[in-house]
């Protein structure tokens, strides 16, 4: 019996929905799913105007990204002249990684599209500059462009990290209509499950803003800075990862960091080309396991960490390192090789303790006596410091220097200069090392909070406090007579305005102000075992929280007639030592 007409169209229908499902199914396979998000940020302020700009401030209104044939709230550029140009300068608030949306009305003449330059800046003087002049540069992303924008449409940018916006309509004898302007900003949402909150209201905003920071750089991986490197440095990612543990708690952005920085450094190579890089790959996979107790995930690192063990020790002579690659703590210190091998010295042992470590954990006995073997060996060396606050912090840390000593003979001399934003981290943990927490205060309040007297929301890659005399505040355009802390300072790789303002090595007061102020410091591995021995020196309260694998510890401390009163809370699975 032969199958109906009707039958037979059914079945290939069936037939052919199954094709295209399966297709379908095999096409998202292949596709991924970002992990970030977005959000629509309009400008607060108009900075600057030149030229024929009409009715600037509808572009403070929050809109809805579409085009309209009803435009009653209409910005006008138009220039009247061969040769003039209207512009405008917008500041969005804060700094953000982000794209830049054009929405636009409909102007006469002609319906073609209009061309407009976009300059990006982390600070006005960024935004107004030029590519090549100080330092001004489209390295890694495009800040300084033109683009066409459509008539009764909209248009987006790529990303890049910044804060202001310039735009200068090109086109000469024309009008442009702007409906709106806003910036897209690109972001992991994910809730700040960690808080620091104290009498000092400065301590509090610069724990924020270091917490900010971090933040806008946890894009598809964690970045070094948004706008100039937008990679994985591995050694910039120490502070970043101790922020994440104290803000963020567990995020795959770290392990994946991680991992990209594994993958993409075959031995018998160094992470980043630097040896020292690769050494924080280590100490960073031991702080992971500290904080998050993933075994599976640490026996997936055994084969490389035996290998880059084994590479690390072969470069050791008598008890010296003598490590080849670049030689790098942080760029204030990299003129000086006396600092450098005593820094390398340190790290080497640091490194190769925390991978003893992590071979005990992973039962690999042969490995664990290798590294035990070295650093007896290089504990006998204790190189010359050479005055470096690098140096110091490092030998003071790994106890190749006394801590009072490194304290005093180095760390406190001139207080916050030569203070670096990268190792300022490790100044700050040698300091409490030596029991100096009001001292360190104190630094973290002169130094990490001068950036935020002039203007910054992130913070930066470098700072030195030789550029505050005069200096001019980022937001402002900079006054006759006054210096511009961007475009006039820097060095090295951060020569001026190619100086990034939003680097999350600086981060380090947050980690730092969680660790020793509210004092929660994991204690065991996988977080259930945590410290809590809170340090307010002249803070008369402090009160905040830390994430664990198992939830949160909330603590408050109050000081009364000179003695720390504190009520800590605690998921259940998680023990406290005071």
């Amino acid at each position: 019996m032969k199958p109906s007409p009707v039958i037979i169209c059914l079945l290939f229908l069936i037939t052919c929905f199954l094709e295209i499902h399966a297709q379908t199914k095999l096409s998202d396979q292949h596709n991924q799913i970002s992990p970030l998000t977005t959000a629509f940020v309009y400008p607060e302020r108009i900075v600057w105007k030149e030229g024929n700009v009409m009715h600037d401030e509808y572009l403070l209104r929050k809109g809805n990204g579409q085009a309209n044939l009803h435009n009653p709230h209409t910005v006008i550029l138009k220039n009247d002249q061969d040769h003039s140009k209207s512009s405008v300068l917008l500041d969005f608030g804060k700094e953000m990684n982000a794209s830049l949306d054009i929405i636009t009305g409909m102007w006469g003449g002609n319906n073609l599209p209009k061309s407009v330059r976009i300059r990006f800046g982390e600070s006005v003087s960024e935004a107004m500059s030029e590519i090549g002049v100080k330092g001004a540069t489209n390295d890694h992303a495009l800040r300084d462009f033109t683009m066409q924008v459509p008539w009764l449409g909209r248009n987006r940018s790529g990303e890049s990290g910044f804060r202001f916006v310039r735009i200068d309509f090109l086109e000469p004898h024309a009008e442009l209509h702007l409906r709106e302007v806003r910036a897209v900003a690109t972001y992991r949402d994910v809730p700040y499950l960690g808080s620091f909150k104290s009498s000092d209201e400065r301590l509090n905003k610069i724990w924020e803003v270091g917490a900010y920071t971090v933040h806008v750089n946890m894009q598809d991986y964690l970045w070094d800075g948004i706008k100039r490197d937008r990679l994985v440095w591995v050694g910039d990612l120490h502070p970043e990862v101790a922020t994440v543990n104290a803000v963020f708690g567990f995020n795959d952005v770290v392990p994946k960091s991680l991992d990209l920085a594994k993958e993409s450094t075959p031995l018998p190579s160094w992470m980043s080309g630097h040896s020292s890089y690769s050494m924080w790959w280590i100490i960073l996979h031991y702080d992971w396991y500290m904080n998050h107790g993933n075994k599976a995930y640490l026996a997936e690192q055994q084969d490389y960490l035996q290998g880059l063990v084994k590479q690390i020790i072969g470069k050791v002579v008598d008890g010296t390192e003598q490590m080849d690659g670049a030689r790098f703590l942080d760029w204030p210190s990299s003129e000086d090789s006396i600092a450098v091998h005593a820094g390398l010295q340190a790290l080497t042992i640091k490194s190769l303790e925390n991978a003893s470590f992590l071979f005990e954990v992973l039962n690999d006995r042969s490995s664990k006596k290798l590294c035990d073997e070295t650093v007896a060996e290089m504990r006998k060396k204790v190189p010359a410091h050479n005055n470096s606050k690098q140096a110091a912090a490092l030998l003071s840390l790994v106890g190749l220097m006394d801590a009072n000593t490194a304290y005093t003979d180095v760390l406190a001399v001139g207080g916050a200069k030569n203070f670096s934003t990268f190792y300022g981290y490790y100044m700050l943990e040698a300091m409490a090392k030596a029991g100096k927490y009001q001292e360190a205060m104190d630094i973290i309040s002169t130094y990490w909070g001068a950036m935020l007297d002039l203007g910054a929301t992130t913070f930066w890659e470098d700072f030195n406090m030789d550029w505050l005399p005069n200096a001019a505040r980022i937001d402002e355009l900079v006054p006759e007579g006054k210096t511009d802390i961007h475009a006039d300072f820097g060095a090295y790789c951060y020569l001026g305005l190619r100086h990034s303002l939003a680097h999350g090595w600086a981060s380090g007061p947050t980690a730092w102000m969680s660790s020793h102020i509210l004092g929660i410091q994991v204690a065991e591995p996988g977080g259930k075992v945590y410290t809590v021995k809170p340090h307010l020196g002249d803070l008369t309260w402090a009160e905040g929280t830390f994430p664990t694998p198992y939830g949160l510890i909330h603590v408050k401390h109050v000081m009364e007639n000179g003695r720390v009163k504190s009520v800590i809370k605690a998921p259940k699975e998680v023990k406290i030592i005071q």
